[in-house]
């Protein structure tokens, strides 16, 4: 599962980083020894001018205390105390630090790197099959839209085998049963799953290819920083996690942490908005392809019978 930080992850990365390489560069405390045991320390002969034998030479201040500006050298930074003082109150601490480090990339997740909502808004790349049947009305609960020689899915029904198969709005049909559906019109589509047999359509599909995720942190009011009317992002505030982590303007909102919202009115947003975790992903589509995609649709129609529930992880 690739899942990707957010700008205020890449921060506290940085400060896990420096503490994981001053406790590798910490030597480790001398083992105790039993009362009254004695063990020499291995010397060379000092030379002139060099303490007595059998006093232990002084070691080198920077093993004992590791100067800050040793960091810089590893991770490029400049940090002074201040700067670390600072930063710490972003780090929860406990005994023992454990900073886990993914396999493929070294990246510290603190703040997101567990968050549910994320792995509920992925997209994943590649391929995917999704066997579906009919319900006792011979539906599979799709309603499908061409674009650019492609079959991509308008419209997912609740409570239908789509939903339940984990189909989404935005989804590219590249296959049913078998057959390539490159060039296909709508109507050939449908007719396609309306003559397939009712206990297994196989497709192949690929996830939302004209949307992308972006993951955010509220701030101490509760806000990203951003303004929207009728699902669409029209401002961004300045400086704003939304606005540092890339979120667009003439975008519109199609999940919140995973949920589908479109054709929610702007106050069941906000309420979803403000129900979310400090950490949320937003997953977003361009103002033009979205409404290609949702072209002669009533807002009526996607706000009863698109599937609005929260998927499973």
């Amino acid at each position: 599962m690739s899942l990707y930080p957010s700008l205020e992850d890449l921060k506290v990365d940085k400060v896990m980083r420096a503490q994981a390489h001053l406790a590798q560069s910490t030597p480790a405390p001398m083992p105790a020894l039993p009362e009254g045991t004695y063990q020499a320390l291995p010397m060379s002969a000092p030379p002139m001018g060099a303490p007595a034998m059998g006093a232990p030479a002084a070691l080198p201040a920077s093993t004992l205390y590791p100067n800050l500006d040793d960091l810089g050298d590893y991770m490029g930074l400049c940090l002074n105390s201040e700067e670390v003082q600072k930063n710490l109150a972003l780090v929860p601490f406990s005994d023992t630090v454990a900073v886990p480090f993914s396999p493929s990339g070294g990246m510290v997740r603190p703040v997101t790197g567990s968050d549910v909502g994320i792995r509920r808004a992925e997209i994943r790349p590649g391929l995917r099959e999704v066997i579906l049947c009919k319900d006792q009305d011979a539906k599979v609960g799709l309603r499908l839209r061409a674009i650019d020689n492609g079959v991509f899915i308008q419209l997912v029904q609740s409570n239908s085998p789509a939903s339940l198969a984990g189909l989404r709005f935005g989804d590219q049909v590249l296959q049913i049963n078998g057959q390539n559906v490159a060039g296909w019109s709508v109507d050939k589509a449908h007719k396609a799953l309306k003559a397939a047999a009712e206990t297994r359509i196989e497709m192949v599909v690929r996830d939302r290819p004209f949307q992308r995720t972006v993951t955010m942190h509220k701030d101490s009011s509760g806000h990203v920083g951003f303004i929207y009317k009728n699902g669409k992002i029209t401002s961004l505030v300045k400086d704003g996690s939304a606005a540092r982590n890339g979120l667009l303007t003439d975008h519109h909102i199609c999940e919140i942490n995973g949920q589908n919202v479109i054709g929610l009115k702007d106050s069941q947003i906000k309420d979803i908005l403000s129900t979310s975790p400090s950490a949320m992903t937003i997953t977003i589509m361009p103002k033009f392809i979205y409404e290609h995609m949702i072209k002669r649709m009533s807002t009526g129609l996607l706000r009863s019978a698109m599937d609005h529930s929260v998927p499973e992880v």
